[in-house]
């Protein structure tokens, strides 16, 4: 079978396990029943995810000029502490904005490898673990706009990584940790002003299930624009990565935008 569109993120379904899908403008694909199968990837051409144009992709699924001007990759996106539209200050388009930013926002612990510190919109629980490929999460607090998450992070990256090891976590290295005690303990650095939303009381770990027949013991990244066409037996799904037998992953993060061919 044959499959062909632009690459985006993998859809997701909270399952034991985690159920993967490629969402294609006219099919999709269910991933997790390609484990074991050969699959072969062939790169096709660009279509930004923003204006639509088959335009080299820039970053983020983005060509460079909607990556420039979109506010959908504002710098608050990545730094949300530089979050302004509660101060009714305008980056790139205050309306989308403040309906991004004025919204319920979860700052957690996540175990993809060692602890790691993150802030997602509470919309977005359980999806953004999954998509980091944790095994394990908790929120610490949730507050009403993305600026007190960003802030609370910051004052929280002295004590814990912002960023996933990402080759840790597709070998499955990973620090045994009591989830409960780290966040007890991050509520004591708080900043001030999120220190009213944090309750002694804690949530329930989240424990997350990959479909990974094996994980590799020495990974190598699959670049498109290197290697235009791929072929290998699909051992997992993890995060946003396909695990291959012979220790290839392949990112879909990194190659949104790019159309591609998939022959099953």
């Amino acid at each position: 079978m044959t499959y062909e569109g632009v690459l985006t993120k993998m859809q997701t379904e909270l399952g034991n396990p985690i159920q993967y899908y490629l969402v294609f403008e006219n099919s999709f694909l269910n991933l997790n029943q390609l484990l074991d199968k050969e699959m072969e990837i062939t790169f096709q051409g660009y279509q930004c995810l923003n204006c639509g144009k088959k335009k080299k992709i820039f970053r983020q699924g983005f060509c460079y000029d909607c990556f420039m001007s979109s506010p959908a990759v504002g710098d608050w996106i990545m730094k949300p502490e530089l979050s302004t539209a509660h101060l009714d200050i305008e980056d790139r388009d205050l309306v989308y904005e403040k309906k991004v930013q004025l919204q319920p926002h979860v700052l957690y612990l996540a175990l993809s490898s060692e602890v790691k510190i993150g802030v997602t919109r509470g919309t977005q629980v359980p999806t953004r673990w999954i998509d980091q490929g944790a095994s394990q999460a908790i929120p610490i607090v949730e507050v009403p706009n993305r600026y007190l998450a960003g802030i609370a992070e910051v004052a929280l990256k002295n004590q814990y990584v912002d960023k996933t090891n990402w080759q840790k976590m597709l070998k499955n290295e990973i620090l045994q940790v009591d989830l409960i005690q780290e966040r007890l303990k991050a509520g004591t650095y708080l900043p001030q002003e999120v220190k009213e939303y944090f309750s002694d009381q804690h949530p329930n770990i989240v424990e997350l299930h990959y479909p990974v027949l094996a994980y590799p013991k020495k990974v190598t990244s699959l670049s498109l624009d290197k290697i235009p066409n791929f072929k290998g037996k699909l051992s997992g799904i993890k995060g946003q990565y396909l695990l291959f037998q012979d220790g290839t992953v392949f990112n879909i993060r990194t190659f949104e935008g790019y159309v591609v061919k998939i022959q099953i």
